[in-house]
C-alpha cells in the first residue's frame, strides 16, 4: 500500500479516527468519510476495510464483500480484513465461506473475540454444535484481558469444567457484579447440565447489564431447554426487536414459537431466516419439522431434502424423512445413506439416526431381518447414551401403588381444583394415543394441544428431584399436602398450560403418554379431569416403540427387555388404579378401535361427557397441527395394516416376550395376581 509524508499521515490519522467514530453512530456517514479518504489516499488498507464495515452496517453486505474481497486477496494475512470478509459473508448467508474467513482471522490473531463469535455462530448454523462450543469458549477467553478470566476461559475451552467453575466462583466472591464472570460460570453450569443454576446466573447477569445481548441469548436458551417457553419468548423477542436478522436469535425464536403451538408464526420466522441464511442444514431440518406438524408434507419433504443437499451425513434429516412413515426411499437414497454410514469419524448421533432410517428403508423393502439389524444397532447406540435403570422404574411403580391406597384416596375426596377442562390421554408411545387425541380434537368442544411436560415438571418439583438420578420423595410427599395445596396445584396446571390453548373450546387434551405414572396425582389435583388410557397389543406397541427414535425421553424404549418390563410395570400400575379408583380411567384398546371405530368412539365420547359428533368418525379430515411421531399416519383414514405388523419381526422378539411375562397372555386384560 502507498506511503505518505509525515504531515498528510497526521491528517489521514485524524480522518480515519473520525470515520471509526462515525462507524458506531452513523454508518452511512462513515461510508462517505471512508470514500473521501480513499480519494486522497487510494488503496489505503485500513480505510478500505473500514469502508467495507460501514457498507455492511448500512445494510449493503454485497457492496461490503465487493470492497473487502480484493483487499483480502492482496493482503491475505491481515486479520481484520479476514474478519470483515467473514462478517460480510455471514450477513449474505454464505455460512460455510464465512466459517473459513473467521477461522483464518482467528488463526492470524487469536485475541479477535469477534472472529471467534462469528465462527461460533456460523458453526452452530452449520450444525457443528461441538465446534461452536469450542469457538464460544475461545471467544470468552479473547474478550477479556483479565488474567483470572483468561485462566477460567482457558479451562472452559479445554473442557476442564470443574477447574473453570472453581476459578469463577472465587472471582465472584471477590466481585459479585462481574457480569463476564457470571456469564462464564453460567456457561460452565450449562455444560454440566445444571440448567436451573445457569438460568439463575444469567438472570442476574441481564439484571446487572440489560444490554448484554450474549447473556440474554444464553438466558433464552436455558429457559427453552427447561420448557419455560413463555419466559424464553419474552427474552428472545427483546433481542429480535433490536436485531431481527440475527440468525441465532431467529432460529431460537422459531423453535420457541413452535413449542408454544404458534406454528404459523414459527414458519414465517423460518421463511425469513432461511431466505437470508440458506446455508444451514439444521435450520432447514427444523423448518421441515414445523411444516410436518401443520400437514404441509410436500414442503416438509423438500425442506428435509434441502438439509441433506447441504449435509449428506446429517442422520437426523434422513430419520426425519423416514419418520414421516409415508415417504418411500429410492435406491439412490439407500446408496446415499449407506455411504454416509461409512463416512470416517461419523458422530454417534448421525450414526444412530442413519441406522433407524436404514431400518425403515429395509422394512419398506420387506427385508425384515436387515431392517431389524439396523433398528437394533441404532437402539444400542442410544441405549449406551442413557442412564436408564429398569429396577428404579419398577421400584417407583411399587412406591406409587403403596401410596395410593383406598383409604388415602377416600380421605382426599372432593379436594383439588374442580375444573373439568383437561383430558389426559396416557399410555405408552406408539399405543394409538395420537389417534385417540385426533378423534377427541375433532369434537367441537375439545382442543388438541401436544405432549405437555407440565405435570411431569410439577411431580419432579414435589419430590425435590433436581437431577435425573437424584433421590425423590414423590409420591410419598403427596401425603403432606393440604386441601388448599391440592387445589393450588390443580390451578397451577391449568395456568401453566393456558398458553397452549388457542381457541375458546372448554376442554383440552394433554397427550403426554408418560402421565400414566401420575394418574393418582391427576385425580388428587383435578378430580373432574378425564383420563384416557390408550393401550395396544404389547408386542405391537413395544416393537413399534423400539424401532422409533424419539426426539427426547422414552429412555426405556431402546432395549427389548427394558421396554417389555416397562410395559408390564405400566399394566400393573393401571390395574392398581382401576381397583382403587374404579371407573376413573377409560381404556381404549387399539385393536378394538380399529375393528369397530364407531362403537369405541361413542364410548370414548360418553366417558368424557361429550355429545356424539359425526366429525369424530373422520379424524383424518381434521387439519389441526399434530405434534407427534404419528402426525402423518393420523391424517389417513383409520387403517388396520399396523395391527399385526410386529409379526414380521417375531423371530427377533424373544427377549421382549420374556420380559412381558404373563402380561402378554392376559392382554387386553391385566394378569390376575
Amino acid at each position: 500500500m502507498e506511503s505518505t509524508t509525515a504531515q498528510p499521515a497526521l491528517s489521514l490519522a485524524q480522518a480515519f479516527e473520525h470515520a471509526e467514530r462515525l462507524l458506531e453512530v452513523d454508518p452511512r456517514m462513515a461510508v462517505e468519510q471512508a470514500r473521501a479518504i480513499l480519494e486522497a489516499v487510494p488503496r489505503h488498507a485500513d480505510t478500505t476495510r473500514l469502508l467495507a464495515a460501514a457498507l455492511r452496517l448500512s445494510g449493503q453486505p454485497q457492496a461490503a464483500l465487493d470492497t473487502v474481497a480484493p483487499l483480502v486477496q492482496a493482503l491475505p494475512n491481515m486479520p481484520l480484513a479476514q474478519l470483515e470478509l467473514g462478517l460480510s459473508l455471514e450477513q449474505l448467508g454464505r455460512t460455510a465461506e464465512a466459517v473459513r474467513a473467521f477461522d483464518r482471522s482467528s488463526a492470524l490473531e487469536p485475541r479477535l473475540s469477534e472472529a471467534w463469535r462469528g465462527l461460533s455462530e456460523s458453526l452452530e448454523l452449520l450444525g457443528d454444535t461441538a465446534g461452536a462450543e469450542r469457538a464460544l469458549a475461545r471467544q470468552l477467553r479473547a474478550s477479556t484481558r483479565d488474567p483470572v478470566l483468561v485462566e477460567a476461559a482457558t479451562a472452559l475451552a479445554d473442557n476442564r469444567l470443574g477447574e473453570a467453575e472453581q476459578i469463577l466462583r472465587e472471582r465472584l466472591k471477590a466481585d459479585a457484579g462481574d457480569v463476564a464472570a457470571i456469564r462464564m460460570l453460567a456457561e460452565t453450569g450449562a455444560r454440566l447440565g445444571r440448567y436451573a443454576d445457569a438460568e439463575n446466573l444469567l438472570t442476574r447477569c441481564v439484571e446487572l447489564a440489560p444490554n448484554f445481548a450474549a447473556a440474554r441469548h444464553n438466558l433464552a436458551t436455558m429457559l427453552y431447554r427447561q420448557n419455560k417457553n413463555a419466559d424464553a419468548l419474552a427474552q428472545i423477542e427483546t433481542l429480535t426487536a433490536k436485531d431481527a436478522r440475527h440468525p441465532g436469535y431467529a432460529n431460537l425464536h422459531a423453535a420457541i414459537l413452535a413449542r408454544l403451538g404458534e406454528y404459523d408464526r414459527a414458519i414465517a420466522v423460518y421463511d425469513r431466516v432461511l431466505a437470508d441464511y440458506p446455508n444451514q442444514p439444521k435450520g432447514w431440518m427444523s423448518y421441515g419439522h414445523a411444516l410436518k406438524t401443520v400437514g404441509r408434507q410436500a414442503d416438509c419433504v423438500a425442506a428435509y431434502r434441502r438439509a441433506l443437499e447441504q449435509a449428506p451425513t446429517l442422520g437426523e434429516a434422513w430419520w426425519s424423512l423416514a419418520n414421516l412413515k409415508t415417504v418411500k426411499f429410492s435406491e439412490a437414497d439407500l446408496a446415499a445413506m449407506t455411504a454416509a454410514l461409512e463416512t470416517p469419524n461419523l458422530s454417534d448421533e448421525d450414526r444412530l439416526h442413519l441406522r433407524y432410517a436404514l431400518g425403515k428403508a429395509h422394512e419398506d423393502a420387506e427385508l425384515w431381518d436387515d431392517a431389524f439389524e439396523h433398528y437394533a444397532a441404532g437402539a444400542a447406540i442410544r441405549r449406551k447414551q442413557l442412564d436408564y435403570d429398569p429396577e428404579e422404574n419398577a421400584a417407583d411403580t411399587a412406591r406409587t401403588k403403596a401410596v395410593f391406597t383406598p383409604a388415602f384416596v377416600a380421605a382426599r375426596a372432593g379436594q383439588g381444583s374442580q375444573a373439568p377442562d383437561p383430558i389426559f390421554v396416557v399410555g405408552l408411545p406408539r399405543s394409538g394415543s395420537t389417534l385417540v387425541e385426533q378423534i377427541l380434537a375433532s369434537h367441537s368442544m375439545v382442543e388438541g394441544t401436544m405432549e405437555l411436560p407440565d405435570l411431569i415438571v410439577m411431580a419432579r418439583r414435589l419430590g425435590g428431584k433436581t437431577a435425573t438420578r437424584a433421590e425423590s420423595t414423590y409420591p410419598e410427599s403427596l401425603a403432606g399436602l393440604s386441601a388448599d395445596d391440592l387445589k393450588a396445584l390443580g390451578e397451577e396446571f391449568l395456568e401453566r398450560t393456558r398458553i397452549q390453548r388457542k381457541t375458546g373450546r372448554p376442554f383440552f387434551i394433554d397427550k403426554m403418554p408418560n402421565n400414566f405414572a401420575h394418574a393418582g396425582l391427576i385425580h388428587l389435583i383435578l378430580p373432574n379431569a378425564k383420563i384416557i388410557d390408550a393401550r395396544r397389543h404389547p408386542l405391537g406397541c413395544c416393537f413399534s416403540g423400539f424401532k422409533q427414535h424419539f426426539a427426547r425421553g422414552q429412555a426405556f424404549s431402546y432395549d427389548l427387555t427394558d421396554i417389555g418390563r416397562y410395559y408390564a410395570d405400566y399394566v400393573a400400575l393401571m390395574a392398581h388404579f382401576d381397583a382403587v379408583l374404579p371407573g376413573r380411567v377409560h381404556r381404549v384398546i387399539y385393536e378394538h378401535m380399529i375393528a369397530d371405530p364407531e362403537a369405541e368412539i361413542r364410548a370414548l365420547l360418553a366417558h368424557c361427557g361429550l355429545p356424539f359428533e359425526e366429525a369424530c368418525l373422520s379424524p383424518h379430515e381434521n387439519d389441526r397441527a399434530v405434534r407427534t411421531a404419528s402426525s402423518e399416519q393420523v391424517r389417513r383414514p383409520i387403517f388396520k395394516d399396523a395391527v399385526e405388523h410386529w409379526q414380521k419381526f417375531e423371530s427377533h422378539l424373544d427377549p421382549l416376550k420374556q420380559a412381558l411375562g404373563p402380561v402378554l397372555d392376559a392382554y387386553p386384560n391385566a394378569p390376575v395376581i
